[in-house]
């Protein structure tokens, strides 16, 4: 979940980058994206100058060797910030790096403008020697949602714990793209849980959904496979939760962290988002948004696990896409061959009308209706139903329990 093999054609800053933006303006949201994304950009480059051996010496003498030149720096430097620490894996890959930006104190003079002291920046996958297969064990622990139990997951935590007891919270950022926007969203809910709301940036987040969108028919069919997924999942967990002692009740704080979520809808590792929260509208506007909660946060399978044990990780567990609030941003330009839908490059476009098609959306916590407690009876009523039914096979026993719940749900739409 990155940006793939060696794109060397945006390694350098000076051909690919955010040239055109010579003063930062921190109350423009574009520059902020932009500059934010550039650091991200600058980890991708300081991990692929790492893998290609680019030297800081790199003077072309007869009889040397040619050395490649280095080509992070740029990245963060025509901004203003100054490398402070990289952030390393187990096997010396460079996943992170923590950024001061040297021009603080002086935007200090404008309180109501958001301005970085710190930002902590996190890549996506790379699937190269000595990388790919770390980065591909954190890809399948993203979408088996268990990315909290991986030992990068507890490093990178544990960095941002580190930062935040030594600095103000207001000072420190987060961003990352694609596995990294799957740290930071997990950095961001564990430290929200503690009461600590970072800034963050999460560019093309993975989302464990299948995309069916992408296919002729898919989106009715998404809608009808995800709103039954999330109503027997909903009804099981609520039915559990009554069992087991002691359960830990939902988390309100998260309601108050707000990140910058950037999506597109062509890019199938992130699209879901879009979907996510368009379906959880809908559930609520019907009164089963208690529901969707209770859905989105379980699955089956951890549901009944957790009966049996409980992770010792203190990271937070729920899965990473269930945000109460957000700031989204959805880039509707078609993709090309330069600009990939899970591309980084395309959050600091320079061309006003390309940015033109990009929608804000402002996710913040939904109301129920008035139907809660009858909704939940009749499903739980209908699910018992159907599946005691052992004399009907089973394609035609859940095709039965989708169209009754659809029913139920068109009544009040």
């Amino acid at each position: 979940m990155g940006r793939g093999p060696m794109a060397s054609d945006t390694d350098d800053f000076y051909t690919s980058g955010p040239c055109h933006l010579t003063a930062i303006d921190w109350s423009n949201s574009h520059h902020r994206t932009s500059v934010v994304s550039s650091l991200v950009n600058g980890v991708y480059t300081l991990e692929r100058d790492r893998l290609l051996s680019r030297k800081k010496r790199f003077r072309y003498k007869l009889g040397l060797r040619h050395v490649l030149k280095p080509l992070a720096e740029p990245w963060w430097e025509f901004f203003n910030f100054e490398l402070m620490k990289t952030l390393t894996d187990d096997d010396g890959s460079i996943y992170g790096a923590i950024f001061e930006y040297k021009s603080y104190i002086v935007n200090q003079n404008s309180p109501h403008v958001k301005v970085p002291h710190y930002v902590m920046a996190f890549r996506g996958t790379v699937l190269k020697k000595r990388t790919w297969e770390f980065d591909l064990k954190l890809d399948l622990q993203c979408i088996f949602n268990t990315l909290h139990q991986g030992g990068r997951s507890r490093h990178a935590v544990q960095a941002v714990r580190s930062m935040v007891d030594k600095h103000s919270q207001k000072d420190i950022w987060l961003a990352g793209h694609s596995l990294g926007a799957a740290l930071v969203l997990l950095a961001g809910k564990t430290m929200t849980s503690a009461g600590f709301f970072l800034e963050s940036y999460i560019f093309n987040p993975p989302i464990s959904s299948i995309p069916l969108e992408q296919i002729p028919g898919g989106k009715y069919l998404k809608d009808v496979f995800q709103t039954a997924k999330s109503v027997v999942k909903g009804t099981i967990a609520m039915t559990l939760t009554h069992l087991l002692q002691g359960q830990e009740e939902y988390n309100t704080k998260t309601a108050s962290w707000i990140p910058n979520l950037y999506v597109n809808p062509k890019d199938p590792i992130c699209a879901g988002y879009i979907d996510y929260f368009r379906r959880r509208d809908f559930m609520s506007e019907i009164g089963a948004g208690q529901i969707e909660r209770f859905g989105a946060r379980n699955s089956v399978r951890s549901l009944l696990v957790g009966i049996i044990r409980r992770s010792p990780s203190d990271l937070s567990k729920e899965p990473l896409h269930l945000l109460l609030s957000a700031d989204m941003t959805v880039n509707k330009n078609k993709p090309t061959k330069s600009t990939t839908a899970h591309a980084l490059h395309q959050w600091w476009e320079k061309d006003t009308a390309m940015r033109e098609n990009w929608e804000s959306c402002c996710i913040r916590p939904y109301h129920d209706g008035q139907l809660t407690l009858e909704f939940y009876s009749v499903l739980v009523l209908l699910i018992i139903q159907v599946a005691a039914d052992g004399n009907v096979e089973f394609h035609h026993r859940l095709k039965l329990f989708v169209n009754l719940v659809l029913n139920f749900l068109l009544k009040f739409y």
